[in-house]
Formats: C-alpha cells, sequence, structure tokens
C-alpha cells in the first residue's frame, strides 16, 4: 500500500489556482465562440435594400411564370376536349350521314300515304320507326335544316333552281326546301337542297 502524502496549504492554494485559470479560459473561449455565432448571424439576418428587392423581382418572375404555365394548361386542356368533341363529332357524322339516305325515304313514303291507308297499323308502325330516328337525331346532337323562307346561305344550303320572287320570299330567299340538310354541332353533314328567289 502506498501511502498520500498531505498537501502543504501553499500547494493547495497553488492547484486551485490552476483550475481557476483553467475554467476562465474555458469560459472566455466559449464566450468569444459564442458571440462571433452571434455576431455572423445578426450578419445573415441583415439583408440591403437592393437584396430585398432583387428576391422580390425573383419572387415575382416566379409568380408570373407559374400563372403563365397555369393558364397555357388551361388552353391546352380545353383544346384538347374540344378536339376529342370534334373527333367524336366527326365519327358520329359519319354513321348518321350513312343512315340520313334511309330517313328521306321514310318522309317521302309517309307524306305520300294514299288517303285509304289513313289509320292503318301498318302506316302506324313506319311512322313509328321515323319517330325514333328522329329522337336517335336529337339525341346525337343533330339539327334539320329546313330554310324555307330564310336567307339563302351557302355555307348550308345548296341552290339547284331559281324562283321568282314573291312577298313570302324576297330575292336571295329560299322558296322551296326540295331535300333537307342536316347539321351535327356546327358541321354540315349535309347541305338542304333548295330553290333561291332570283
Amino acid at each position: 500500500m502506498s501511502q498520500e502524502t498531505p498537501m502543504t496549504e501553499d500547494q493547495k492554494q497553488r492547484a486551485e489556482g490552476e483550475q481557476a485559470t483553467t475554467a476562465g479560459d474555458n469560459a472566455a473561449a466559449a464566450n468569444s465562440t459564442d458571440g462571433g455565432e452571434t455576431a455572423q448571424a445578426e450578419k445573415q439576418a441583415t439583408v440591403t435594400v437592393t437584396e430585398f428587392q432583387a428576391a422580390q423581382a425573383k419572387a415575382q418572375e416566379y409568380l408570373d411564370g407559374w400563372q403563365r404555365a397555369r393558364a397555357e394548361f388551361a388552353n391546352y386542356k380545353k383544346r384538347v376536349e374540344r378536339e376529342m368533341k370534334d373527333n367524336q363529332y366527326l365519327a358520329a357524322g359519319d354513321t348518321i350521314k350513312a343512315l340520313l339516305p334511309a330517313l328521306d325515304d321514310f318522309e317521302r313514303a309517309l307524306a305520300n300515304i294514299p288517303a285509304d291507308l289513313t289509320g292503318n297499323p301498318w302506316v302506324n308502325g313506319l311512322s313509328m320507326v321515323q319517330k325514333k330516328f328522329n329522337k336517335f337525331l336529337d339525341e346525337a346532337n343533330v339539327t334539320i335544316i329546313d330554310p324555307t323562307g330564310q336567307p339563302f346561305d351557302p355555307g348550308q344550303h345548296e341552290a339547284i333552281g331559281m324562283d321568282e320572287a314573291t312577298d313570302a320570299a324576297p330575292s336571295g330567299h329560299v322558296t322551296v326546301t326540295l331535300q333537307r340538310g342536316y347539321l351535327i354541332g356546327e358541321r354540315v353533314l349535309r347541305p338542304a337542297l333548295v330553290r333561291v328567289a332570283q
């Protein structure tokens, strides 16, 4: 066993002094570090007016770009929807256009029923078939062009003859519709065949 030698009073004071000096140095070092960080944080928090205005201009530029992109996307979406609708009309239009001659035949047949067959169940059945055709056309957004008495429109009418102008049909107006035309949406499926007043 080793024995510890007791410290003299002078040695104790010297040891305590060394400890105090070391603690003071450590505290000073910590304070200088904290002070440096605080000064640096204050420096970073301080922004010049020029830097602030530049940051605002950049933010406005980003906002403008975002709004422009949003508007372009909305326009793109509308255009795609319109094109899809147009394509649906084109596909449906081709099918409906093929059915129009049969519908014309129904109309001619029903317009020329002999008087003795009026009210005949067979004729009534044909009339019901024609009504179903017309209902189908309504559901497909098809409208009939029957322009008698209206001004001649070369975009929707096809003139195949001229008549004398009258009070009922002044010059440039349709006098008779020989074959009805059809529109699907705003697109002409078939122009109306008409006679026009001179």
